[in-house]
């Protein structure tokens, strides 16, 4: 299963918009600070890379929470920041986006 940047912030926002609604920006902005710092713990103490990988999940998640509380669709604010990257990548898929 694989999913873009502009599914996974649908998923979320279908899953805890309301919550995050909530809770309100700025104590959603401390989640996504924690859980950046246990992202930084499980890397600095070496764990399993499977716990590495639920960290980045989880900054994933809270990142995509922020940007739905914005109301920023993260895809387009990356292709925006990022034009020419993302152009080079599909020239060198041989793909037209």
């Amino acid at each position: 299963m694989s999913l873009t940047l502009r599914e996974i912030q649908e998923v979320i926002r279908n899953a805890y918009f309301h919550r995050d609604y909530a809770r309100g920006l700025w104590r959603t902005l401390l989640w996504l600070v924690e859980e950046l710092g246990e992202l930084v713990s499980v890397i600095n103490k070496e764990k399993p890379r499977e716990q590495i990988e639920e960290e980045l999940a989880d900054v994933l998640a809270w990142l995509v929470s922020v940007a739905n509380l914005l109301e920023i669709d993260l895809e387009k604010a990356f292709i925006k920041k990022y034009r020419e990257d993302v152009e080079n990548y599909f020239k060198s898929q041989k793909r037209v986006k």
